[in-house]
């Protein structure tokens, strides 16, 4: 499949969702989908990054990189989406210069081991500006990424404002030039693509003549200022007045539009929103694609996608061939567009995780780290069976000491699962019970674990409820607490146990036999779904769980029939089922304005009007029902009667 890059300034992050086709689906892969894009490369992002959203980062499919504005908050902005299906980058950085620091490291980009750098920074004497390089690199204006095959610099260019902002203006531009040569001149291939604002030519522009004529200028004057004399001097064919500056001797990138529709005219890529001069075509073309000599013949098409509405600018793309040719072999793009090892020949070797992003990706960022969108919790496919695990459960100093887990029969814990709460189940294959010389009053060799800990086989990790040992055994004595919601519906049924006391006698902290194993009682709402391999729990089998006064449950105590109470439950929450009134017809719900005690409570009463509802048969006249009752009060199987 070819493979597409598209530059977009989109004017804010979330603007597009406001136009159509985008307000239909409100997510970035459907954007992305429509665009056809494998690589997005968005200006003007306006946005903080403790304003980014799961919906902007955890894009299924997709990774993403951002550059955001250290001081101007909400302001410029550039960010690159990459689909790890077709590409992912194998080094990323932010800013034009290097002097930034790649996230929780206080080390240049530029002073990274060579192995971990792109390289091509400014040396020593490039830039002549008096502005230092941390001020260019402060407003979010680069993201470059590395891939195998090219170098691609996703960049917003300062526009032109007042001449207040002139110097900065042509000093990142300048940054912007000897950056590009440089990696040039390292060998390395090189995409520069953004919104640039700056005209290249007569054909980029509409109106050129009578907006030379109002400000009094020759058409070389024009094409003489410093950003378009950059920029005809950087690419081939530019139109370059008098001798060529020095170090920028030779072109170096192809403007890929131009290469494809040389004499097209109207191929306009912003428009000035406060006329409204979209309509009616009246632009500027100021976003391009631009790319090194050694790539250019990969391509096989670049134009815009002005139908496009979302912003004061239109999509610009490139689509690459899905076969280049590369070192004189025709190899499948896809090798070229991921690390080594990820595809060979054009076939997948193993799928992207997140062990493949990059630092500065922002999938890293500590807010969105180690979490997944809604869909791929539903959609991912799932790799392996879950493995049972068993972890010991622990109570208060009175209990039994913890048994030992270093079976080798039972796997290890999945790290996915080591922090949900589970219970023990009983395993076929269990240690040996304590021995005859363990009490229930023995010191611990070890403080035992702060939480207790279990291991489900088959049944998903249930909420971890409060456990307040102390407080509940003083106020109920053995009676058990409630943990969760689903222990409401669990029959309570206690284990038989040769230690357990008559019926009304309390026995929470006695030590059992010491030629017996503890019998304990499986909590009602851990009781597993699934039947467990072991055999049961009797006198004769050694227990592998272990006594907790939570869980010792009187054998007098009511058992509380599960159907009936998922009955209750359902009248309770189910769906109102709406009354009759005495005509055998639906009554209408009603709330009360009036004020007093009985404001804003609902009721039901009948739907006829009020007044003479007809005539009956011996001549008298016929009223509608009034009576009413208050809805909270009502019953499923009764009705509203008339007074």
């Amino acid at each position: 499949m070819p493979l597409r890059i598209t530059s977009w300034n989109v004017n804010g992050i979330r603007n597009p969702f406001g136009y159509e086709p985008w307000r239909a689906n409100r997510t970035y892969q459907a954007m992305f989908d429509t665009l056809e894009a494998d690589i997005v490369v968005m200006q003007e992002a306006k946005i903080q990054r403790k304003d980014l959203q799961d919906d902007m980062v955890l894009v299924p499919g997709w990774d993403v990189y951002f550059s955001l504005p250290k001081h101007k908050k909400g302001y410029s902005g550039v960010a690159i989406y990459t689909r790890s299906s077709k590409c992912a980058p194998i080094r990323a950085e932010e800013g034009i210069t290097g002097v930034l620091c790649p996230p929780n490291s206080a080390t240049s980009f530029r002073d990274l081991p060579e192995d971990q750098r792109i390289g091509g920074y400014p040396r020593p004497g490039q830039l002549s500006s008096e502005v230092d390089e941390a001020t260019l690199d402060s407003e979010g204006r680069a993201v470059i990424l590395e891939f195998p095959a090219f170098v691609l610099i996703g960049v917003y260019s300062p526009a032109t404002r007042d001449e207040s902002r002139d110097e900065f203006r042509q000093a990142y531009i300048d940054a912007m030039d000897v950056r590009v040569r440089n990696l040039v001149a390292m060998g390395k291939q090189v995409i520069l693509t953004g919104d640039l604002n700056i005209i290249r030519s007569e054909l980029d522009t509409a109106g050129l003549a009578e907006r030379l004529r109002k400000e009094e200028l020759s058409l070389d004057d024009f094409f003489s200022s410093p950003s378009r004399r950059f920029l005809n001097q950087i690419v081939f064919g530019g139109r370059v007045l008098g001798e060529r500056d020095e170090g920028r001797e030779e072109p170096v990138l192809w403007d890929l539009c131009r290469e494809f529709h040389p004499t097209r005219t109207g191929m306009y890529t912003c428009w000035e929103t406060k006329k409204n001069c979209r309509p009616g075509n009246f632009g500027s073309r100021i976003d391009y694609v631009l790319c090194s000599s050694g790539i250019k013949d990969w391509f096989i098409d670049s134009n815009i996608q002005e139908g496009l509405l979302g912003s004061d600018h239109c999509p610009v793309y490139a689509t690459m061939s899905d076969t280049v040719n590369h070192n004189r072999t025709i190899t499948p793009l896809t090798d070229l567009m991921n690390p080594e090892g990820m595809f060979s020949k054009g076939e997948r070797q193993r799928e992207w995780t997140i062990k493949d992003a990059l630092p500065t990706s922002a999938k890293l960022i500590p807010e969105f780290k180690n979490r997944r969108s809604i869909k791929d919790m539903f959609f991912k496919k799932p790799t392996t069976a879950a493995k049972p695990t068993i972890a010991t459960a622990t109570t208060s100093s009175q209990a039994l000491p913890p048994l030992p887990t270093t079976n080798p029969a039972v796997p290890e814990q999945d790290p996915s699962t080591q922090n949900d709460p589970v219970f023990l189940q009983p395993s076929s294959q269990t240690t040996a019970p304590p021995s005859s010389n363990s009490t229930l009053d023995a010191s611990p060799q070890k403080p035992p674990p702060k939480r207790p800990a279990a291991a489900s086989l088959g049944t998903r990790p249930q909420k971890k409820g409060k456990v307040t040992l102390a407080k509940e055994t003083s106020k109920t004595g053995a009676s058990a607490s409630q943990g969760t919601l689903k222990g409401f519906f669990k029959p309570k049924t206690p284990i038989p146990s040769p230690s357990q006391e008559p019926a009304g006698t309390s026995n929470t902290s006695s030590t059992p036999p010491a030629n017996s194993s503890a019998s304990t009682l499986l909590p009602a709402e851990s009781a597993p779904e699934t039947h467990s391999p072991s055999p049961p729990l009797n006198e004769n089998t050694g227990s592998s769980l272990m006594e907790s006064p939570l869980t010792t449950i009187p054998s007098d105590e009511k058992v509380f029939d599960p159907i009936e109470n998922k009955a209750s439950w359902s009248k309770l929450l189910g769906k109102r089922v709406v009354p009759k009134c005495e005509h055998g017809e639906d009554c209408i719900s009603r709330t009360t304005k009036k004020p007093g005690v009985n404001c804003g409570r609902s009721f039901f009463m009948c739907g006829r009007p009020t007044g003479p509802s007809g005539k009956k048969e011996d001549g008298t006249t016929e009223f509608c029902c009034r009576t009413f009752i208050w809805s909270s009060e009502w019953k499923p199987g009764s009705s509203v009667s008339s007074g």
